[in-house]
């Protein structure tokens, strides 16, 4: 065995898998979930989906099927459809030229670009780069364990399939039922198609199988099988689980078992059931030998269990906490990705067939896992968590069916709603759901994942996981009020607000950062995405990427034979350089080749806010928001514009969002003190400023902020001594030197000296502030000191004479 190649785990590499977070020892692009004992009885077969048609192209990549003729596909005012219009756009009322119509993210004709470019598997989650995110909960949420359960106490006393849940295995009317006061039958024929049904089951306690498994009894049933509990007497009588035939005449239910059994041999990961072996045994009524496959016992509960536990134990509560919902969902997100590397679909997620037991959750029941490339079997699916029946029927099930249904357990789990009738493919308003209230983020993945349009959808495991990763971050920072920070894949860190080296300056600049919102500026400070590692200049373009705007044109521009992101990378820099047009044209070539890529979006976006059409650029952040609801980049944009299009309460919600989650994002801290400020709310606004860490390389730049905040622009009423102690007591604590320490003195200075004179004084008369008395005299003579000293070092004569001015204006009057 050998360690983990995670270093930040401790486990060891075993059968192929870490015994510990369940990874291989390679960089895995799958993702990984928990087990049950049984198919959901109420699972219903579905017609066999008719061979593939030929994909139409689409923004969003992946397997985006072409329209019906009959499918009222709609198309752009003009007429044009979606596939035609995708990189036109629409024409905005800023009267903007026509090669600056840049596309949408998401429109009513076309399908919205997806961060990942695969369409089956587990393919890369960003632009060609694996995902980074995983683990159970990123170990941050507490799951309380499962007990163990003892599988003798898991037996049924009376093995009966609910009348409810009797359907015939082929054609899915109902089989069983009670009529004019007589119980059903539990074996008969289907009325229907006439195929023999048989709902009681083939072993016995006491039954010995294969001779070596003896038989205790049933665990529960499903759609396809019951579950026996058994002993293995030939390895040291373990508790294993028996699953067999519901109806040993039933065609489609042999062939779906072989499957199972050809599906199972491949399936191997810490995080699925394990399969031991496959054996017969006689059914006691035909003599005719029935499969059986042999598993793993997984003592604990399902995620069905457990919310009914939460529920019952509070009988107020929607859901379970959202925080551990999310823990679950992506350890589901980690066993689909692992299916779907190798081909397969799960087809039938849902609660039932996830178990948790002690601190691990596992998938289980793979009756209706079936390959991706099977357009012929049929499929097995729940009411409440399938896509739309047209969907399956027209292009079978996929890998963003099977992340549809993660999102709909999601959903279950968190909330009530009448998911199964009147929500079947939709959600509540958010307003109506407190915790979708709470968690927009939340809210905005289950609603990219549940899109009725399987191109809008996550297209790969792996995708979702990383924004369920990046939402999970600002949930544990919401609930426990503390941050929770990571490196984006996507993005690269936010853009320096400050000039280092210079405190001149940078007072200068926290003053424009707490003024009126500036547009350019606030483009500016965005993160760029990442470069594609997968592009042949991804090297030469990560050394170029902290080059000057005017630089990187003058280097990019003359390249003969541009790649994707040697043109992305340029039209990054002629926004730069305020070359728009120039840019446009970038903009649209690269998305002709790279059609299933957000990236171009992203600049569209900050090209309009860097043009002071804010009303537009809220509407493009608002759809990266709705694309990637887990990073933080589009939560900035959003945040931006909606500030400078006066939407101040969803600026602010955004604004603290990201500033609670990563203390990095700068702009977000200033953002959320600067409405605080609008807000009349100083102490709120340093408050936000007190949260920059002292180890940051900002925290003296926001530490004079706070200061300014205290001093500036305030009404003499709400000051009193206090305030002009803390700002002193905070440029102490700085320590600063020179023309910083007397212009900042000289503001705490001033402002005290017309709270003095405004009628206000210090309760204690013997008060002093910066080495003098807080009175009208001492302030005087202070700030005169502090105005001279200033002229005395300057070197700017206009300056120096304007300070004398100031000395002159202020100094106590004499006699003299």
């Amino acid at each position: 065995m050998t360690e983990c190649t995670d270093t930040d785990c401790t486990g060891v590499i075993d059968d192929g898998y870490c015994d510990q977070c369940g990874m291989a020892p390679v960089v895995s692009e799958g993702i990984v979930p928990a087990p049950r004992a049984a198919h959901a009885p109420e699972n219903l077969p579905t017609a066999p989906a008719p061979a593939p048609r030929s994909p139409a192209p689409s923004r969003g990549g992946g397997r985006a099927a072409a329209p019906e003729p009959d499918s009222g596909a709609s198309s752009d005012e003009d007429g044009r459809s979606g596939a035609d219009s995708a990189f036109d756009g629409t024409a905005s009322s800023s009267g903007r030229s026509p090669s600056l119509r840049a596309p949408r993210l998401s429109t009513s004709s076309g399908p919205r670009a997806h961060s990942g470019r695969g369409s089956s598997g587990a393919a890369p989650s960003r632009t060609g780069v694996p995902s980074s995110r995983g683990l159970l909960g990123l170990g941050l949420v507490q799951v309380p364990p499962v007990p163990y359960r003892d599988p003798a106490s898991a037996v049924l006393s009376d093995p009966v399939v609910a009348e409810k849940n009797r359907v015939c295995g082929h054609c899915g009317d109902s089989v069983g039922r009670s009529f004019d006061g007589r119980p059903g039958r539990t074996e008969g024929y289907c009325r229907s198609c006439r195929t023999e049904f048989s709902f009681t089951p083939k072993l016995a306690p006491g039954d010995l199988v294969a001779g070596q498994y003896e038989v205790l009894g049933c665990l529960a049933h499903g759609g396809l099988g019951w579950i026996y509990l058994a002993r293995d007497h030939n390895v040291n009588d373990r508790w294993v689980v028996l699953k067999g035939l519901l109806n040993v005449g039933d065609a489609e239910a042999h062939k779906t078992a072989a499957a199972e059994r050809g599906v199972l041999a491949e399936v191997e990961h810490p995080n699925v059931v394990k399969i031991y072996n496959f054996v017969q045994h006689p059914d006691p009524r035909t003599g005719v030998p029935a499969g059986h496959i042999v598993m793993e016992y997984v003592g604990g509960k399902s995620l069905r269990d457990l919310l009914v536990d939460h529920r019952e134990r509070d009988p107020g509560a929607d859901g379970l906490p959202v925080d551990r919902v999310i823990a679950f969902g992506l350890e589901a997100l980690r066993a689909l990705g692992h299916l779907h590397s190798k081909g397969l679909l799960y087809c039938d997620f849902k609660p039932d067939n996830v178990i948790q037991s002690e601190e691990q959750i596992k998938l289980i029941d793979l009756g209706a896992v079936r390959r991706i490339d099977d357009m012929v079997a049929p499929v097995y699916t729940t009411a409440g968590y399938r896509v739309p029946e047209r969907e399956l029927r027209h292009h079978g099930p996929s890998v963003s069916s099977d992340l549809y249904s993660v999102a709909r357990c999601l959903a279950v789990l968190s909330f009530r709603f009448d998911f199964a009738r009147t929500y079947e493919h939709d959600l509540p308003d958010a307003d109506q759901v407190p915790v979708l209230r709470r968690h927009p983020s939340y809210d905005r993945l289950l609603r990219r994942a549940l899109q009725p349009e399987p191109q809008l959808r996550f297209q790969d495991a792996a995708e979702m996981a990383e924004q369920l990763t990046g939402v999970l971050r600002e949930v544990l920072s919401d609930l426990h009020g503390r941050p929770h920070p990571a490196p984006s894949g996507l993005f690269g860190s936010e853009h320096p607000l400050f000039t280092s080296g210079n405190l001149i300056r940078v007072i200068d600049e926290t003053d424009r950062l707490l003024g009126p919102p500036d547009p350019g500026r606030a483009a500016a400070a965005l993160p760029f995405p990442l470069v594609d590692p997968g592009d042949t200049a991804a090297a030469q373009l990560f050394g170029l990427a902290a080059v000057p705007d005017e630089e990187l044109v003058a280097t990019l521009e003359g390249d003969a034979g541009p790649t994707p992101e040697t043109r992305l990378m340029l039209a990054r820099a002629l926004i730069g350089v305020g070359r728009r047009e120039e840019a446009a044209h970038q903009l649209q070539e690269f998305g002709a080749r790279a059609p299933g890529d957000w990236r171009p979006f992203w600049y569209w976006a900050v090209m309009a806010l860097g043009a002071h059409e804010c009303p537009d650029a809220r509407d493009r952040f608002e759809e990266l928001f709705d694309h990637l609801p887990g990073e933080a980049a589009p939560k900035l944009g959003l945040a931006a514009a909606c500030e400078l299009t006066g939407g101040l309460a969803d600026a602010e919600r955004l604004y603290r969002t990201v500033w609670l989650t990563d203390r990095s994002y700068l702009s977000a801290g200033f953002g959320l003190a600067r409405i605080r400020l609008a807000h009349g709310d100083p102490a709120g606004a340093v408050r936000v400023l007190d949260m920059v860490p002292e180890l940051s390389s900002v925290y003296i730049a926001a530490q004079m902020a706070a200061v300014s905040v205290l001093v500036t622009d305030r009404d003499p009423g709400t000051l009193s001594e206090a305030v002009f102690l803390d700002a002193v007591a905070r440029l102490r604590r700085l320590g600063l030197r020179g023309e910083a320490a007397n212009r900042l003195n000289a503001r705490v200075l001033r402002t005290a000296l017309d709270w003095v004179l405004a009628g206000y004084g210090p309760k204690n008369r013997h008060t002093r502030l910066l080495g003098g008395p807080l009175t009208e005299v001492g302030l005087r003579t202070n700030l005169e000191r502090s105005y001279r000293e200033r002229a005395r070092i300057t070197t700017d004569s206009a300056r120096r004479r304007e300070l004398v001015d100031r000395a002159n204006a202020v100094r106590p009057r004499t006699l003299l």
